[in-house]
């Protein structure tokens, strides 16, 4: 039963300061996580509009991590900024009937491997139970 399991993309914003090389030190220990990851680095998920989510979700991307610095970010305001606008797409979210387990917000550091595996593996386990975007149901939006 395990090979029906839904394994959709699970897209990961990684700030290049820390959650890249946090990722990258993953690899380099050689541990394991869901192939259905796709890495992308950037210099603050910040700069990422509201719409650009929905717009992930709408194109089939099943679950977004957003990793960043944390408090710790070079950009003096960047992680509030992120925050406050993590919390207005989950507002989106919830309006569109899209479960708000689908994004997540995490700080990851350049060393934080256990961190970074742990954070794939929920989400992964979070889209397996939820299946493709679009088939969320009612009761699931008001969950976490």
């Amino acid at each position: 039963m395990a090979a029906d399991k839904y394994a959709g993309k699970i897209l990961i914003l990684a700030t290049e300061s820390c959650a890249y090389p946090g990722a990258d030190a993953v690899g380099q220990a050689h541990q394991s996580y869901p192939a259905n990851t796709y890495i992308l680095r950037v210099k603050a998920p910040v700069l990422f509009p509201e719409h650009f989510y929905l717009d992930c979700f709408d194109k089939g991307v099943a679950g977004i991590i957003v990793m960043s610095c944390g408090v710790e970010c070079p950009y003096e305001g960047a992680y509030e900024h992120l925050a406050k606008r993590v919390d207005r797409v989950h507002e989106l979210m919830k309006e569109r009937g899209i479960d708000v387990r689908r994004l997540r917000l995490t700080a990851i550091c350049t060393v934080c491997t256990r961190a970074f595996v742990n954070e794939v593996k929920q989400m992964n386990d979070v889209i397996s139970e939820l299946g493709p975007p679009g088939n969320d149901r009612p009761a699931s939006v008001n969950a976490a």
